[in-house]
């Protein structure tokens, strides 16, 4: 691959081996194995290693994808906050599945999920909101997310306005339609890059009364 620093090109070559990715390798759950790799790509040094490609598909089964980030991990499932008026917010009210991809390219490594879509209590929501910088709250509130706007001084002029509605010295709530929402996963696939293309992929697939099993997928 052209393009590469040595730096990459060198870390591609290293996970990208021949030791590859077997079950006697994976953590007993998917959420201690996620754990691994997260840690894995985040003493890489990899750019956002939360941000995840979010796939969504309308009442009529047209799909779109975007990136979000990844807020909350737990055996629930993985969390994410957004205006639940967007177009995603819609979809997902239409048709409540999801699936992520974790695309660590570095690495050569992808985590797929594949699950049902539930919003996460209001108090979590509240919480995680409370925390976020001030002109990332005004924003949730000024933004019309997905919505069609006549130009950027339009976005800027109601940022603007949202940041006089709320006062320096007063806390900003969060909007009642921004939130958080939980993909709980029927399926989480580790993808290990291999030599030859003959790549790892070992998914945990929930089973009938909840448990887990390990599966190996052909490449």
């Amino acid at each position: 691959m052209t393009g590469d620093t040595p730096d990459l090109a060198a870390m591609r070559r290293d996970y990208a081996s021949d030791r590859g990715l077997d079950v006697t390798d994976l953590a007993a759950t998917w959420p201690e194995q996620f754990g691994r790799w997260f840690a894995d790509a985040t003493d890489a040094g990899l750019p956002e290693p939360n941000a995840m490609v979010l796939s969504t598909a309308d009442a009529a089964g047209w799909p779109s994808s975007r990136t979000v980030l990844l807020k909350g991990i737990d055996e629930r499932g993985f969390v994410f906050y957004t205006n639940y008026e967007s177009r995603k917010g819609a979809e997902l009210r239409a048709n409540p599945h999801a699936a992520l991809l974790f695309p660590w390219f570095p690495l050569m490594r992808q985590v797929g999920v594949r699950g049902t879509v539930e919003e996460v209590d209001r108090v979590e929501t509240e919480t995680y909101f409370a925390s976020r910088p001030r002109p990332s709250q005004i924003a949730a509130w000024a933004s019309p997310q997905s919505r069609v706007l006549p130009d950027r001084a339009a976005l800027d002029e109601r940022f603007t306005a949202t940041e006089r509605r709320f006062p320096a010295e007063s806390p900003v709530p969060a909007p009642p339609h921004w939130g958080g929402l939980r993909v709980v996963p029927e399926t989480v696939e580790f993808w290990q890059g291999r030599t030859g293309r003959l790549h790892d992929r070992l998914r945990y697939r929930r089973a009938e009364q909840g448990e887990w099993i390990i599966e190996r997928l052909a490449p």
